[in-house]
């Protein structure tokens, strides 16, 4: 699961450096002291939507591994649970 969520978020944030330096490059030409803080909060709120429709299959293989997680830590608590009741856990699949 880290390593999923992981890679995601270093695509977002390798995309995010691509478009600050693109914007810029690009203000640069245009005005000479061009201001990095600018391209990036531009970069930033450009990146969001692109990254979504970009990254969508790095995005659902994360949620998927942290529903994977989930399901198991919820199938561990209800084992737990039980055995605390005094009960047979539920068997595992």
């Amino acid at each position: 699961m880290v390593t999923d969520v992981a890679v995601y978020l270093v695509a977002r944030l390798v995309l995010v450096a691509v478009l600050t330096a693109a914007i810029y490059g690009v203000g640069h030409l245009f005005v000479a002291d061009f201001p990095v803080v600018v391209a990036l909060l531009f970069a930033i709120v450009i990146a969001l939507p692109i990254g979504i429709w970009l990254f969508r299959p790095l995005r659902e293989r994360a949620t998927a591994s942290i529903a994977l997680v989930d399901e198991r830590r919820r199938k561990d608590r209800e084992q737990l649970q039980a055995r605390l009741r005094g009960e047979e856990p539920p068997k595992s699949a």
